[in-house]
C-alpha cells in the first residue's frame, strides 16, 4: 500500500500536467495563427488612382503622398507598393487617368481641318483640367507617357502631319499647344480664373487710375481684366495663326522636343 500510493499520486500529477498542457495548447496555436495571418487585403489599382485623384481635387497636388493615400484608403503603404514602386509611378497613373477623360471622336477630328482639330483638342483638354483644377502641377512633374496620353499625342501629331506639317514642325506644334493648355490650366485657381469679386475689384482699380499717369490703361479699362478663358482662346487662335504661317514656309530644327 505504501508503494501504491506514491504511484497513484504520480499518475494524478501527470494527468493534471497533461490537462494543463492540453488547455494551453490552443492558446499557443491561436497566437501562432495571429502572427502568421496575412496582411491587409489588396486594393485594386483603379481604386487607388481614384482615391489619389480625389485627394488632389480636394486638398491639392502637394497633399498627395503615399502615407496620406494609404490613410484615405484605410490601408497601409505596403498595400500601395504592391502596385506602385514610388509616388512618381502613382502620379503617372493619376495623370494618365485625366488624359483618359479627354473624350474625342476620331471620325469627327478626321473630317476637320488641322486648325479645327487642334482647337477642339486644346479646348477639350482645358475643359477636363478645369474640372480638376489642382491636377495641373502634377503634369509639370513629368512628361506624360501613359497609354491615354500616348493615344492623344498620336492623334494630334497625325492630323498635323496629314495637314501638311513636316515632322519637325508637327512635333514642335503639338508641344507648343500642350504647353499652352498646361500654362493656363495652372492658373485656373488664380484670381483671374473667373469673373468673380477679384475681377470686379480689378476692373474698379483700372477705372480709378489717373489718366495723366496711365492714359493707355485707362483707355482699355472697359476691357480689363480679361477672363482667363478668353485669354486662353485668344492665345490659342494666335498660336494656330502662327503655325499656319510656319507651315507655308521653312522651320529650322534646333534640337529634340518634349511634351
Amino acid at each position: 500500500m505504501d508503494t501504491v500510493l506514491p504511484l497513484l499520486e504520480a499518475v494524478s500529477t501527470d494527468r493534471h500536467t497533461c490537462r494543463v498542457i492540453a488547455a494551453r495548447r490552443p492558446a499557443r496555436e491561436t497566437e501562432t495563427s495571429v502572427r502568421r495571418s496575412p496582411g491587409r487585403p489588396p486594393v485594386p489599382p483603379e481604386r487607388i488612382v481614384a482615391t489619389a485623384l480625389r485627394i488632389v481635387d480636394d486638398e491639392g497636388a502637394d497633399a498627395l503622398s503615399m502615407r496620406t493615400l494609404a490613410q484615405g484608403l484605410d490601408s497601409g503603404t505596403a498595400t500601395l507598393y504592391r502596385h506602385f514602386a514610388n509616388r512618381a509611378e502613382l502620379v503617372a497613373q493619376v495623370v494618365d487617368h485625366i488624359f483618359g477623360e479627354v473624350e474625342l471622336d476620331a471620325d469627327e477630328l478626321t473630317a476637320m481641318s488641322w486648325q479645327q482639330a487642334c482647337r477642339t483638342v486644346a479646348h477639350t483638354m482645358f475643359d477636363v483640367l478645369s474640372r480638376h483644377r489642382n491636377v495641373a502641377p502634377l503634369l509639370v512633374e513629368q512628361v506624360p507617357i501613359g497609354p491615354n496620353a500616348m493615344v492623344l499625342r498620336e492623334r494630334c501629331i497625325a492630323f498635323l502631319l496629314d495637314g501638311g506639317f513636316p515632322p519637325d514642325l508637327a512635333a514642335r506644334s503639338y508641344a507648343t499647344l500642350a504647353r499652352h493648355v498646361l500654362g493656363f490650366a495652372i492658373q485656373l485657381k488664380g484670381p483671374g480664373a473667373t469673373g468673380g469679386p477679384d475681377g470686379a475689384q480689378l476692373s474698379s482699380a483700372f477705372h480709378g487710375l489717373d489718366p495723366a499717369l496711365f492714359p493707355a490703361t485707362v483707355t482699355v479699362a472697359d476691357s480689363l481684366p480679361v477672363p482667363l478663358e478668353d485669354e486662353f482662346a485668344f492665345g490659342l487662335d494666335l498660336i494656330l495663326a502662327g503655325l499656319g504661317q510656319l507651315r507655308e514656309g521653312s522651320f529650322p530644327s534646333s534640337g529634340p522636343v518634349s511634351g
